[in-house]
């Protein structure tokens, strides 16, 4: 019995530590003449119910100034990567691209994270 619960712990433990920290994995943006935008991103996380999963992206500014998040309202742990919108962001003159990074419940940020050039139009 104790051999089973010491490979069940290991197990739980295992399949927690495994599930990462969060990518984002596609950006796709649209911007209208006045530089506001939809920007619609796939993150790929390995959820695991409410103690570990996917909970915000966010749009930053090349100097790091937060320009929108996207909280991630519940676990995606059958739907992975999963891709969630969000409209209305205002880029500010002269930012010709941003960062797009998501966060996760228990390793913060850290994941994989892209730079995308914003549509010129």
């Amino acid at each position: 019995m104790k051999k089973t619960l010491i490979a069940a712990l290991f197990l739980i433990t295992e399949s927690t530590v495994l599930a990462g920290e969060a990518d984002v994995i596609d950006v796709d943006v649209s911007c209208n003449g006045e530089s506001v935008c939809r920007f619609a991103v796939t993150v790929r996380h390995d959820d695991r119910g409410w103690d570990h999963y996917a909970d915000r992206w966010e749009v930053l500014a090349p100097d790091g100034t937060l320009l929108a998040t996207r909280v991630l309202a519940h676990p995606h742990d059958h739907e992975q990567p999963f891709t969630r919108s969000l409209k209305g962001v205002r880029i500010p003159a002269g930012v010709i691209e941003v960062v797009v990074h998501a966060h996760d419940s228990r390793h913060g940020y850290g994941g994989r994270e892209m730079v995308v050039a914003m549509p010129v139009n």
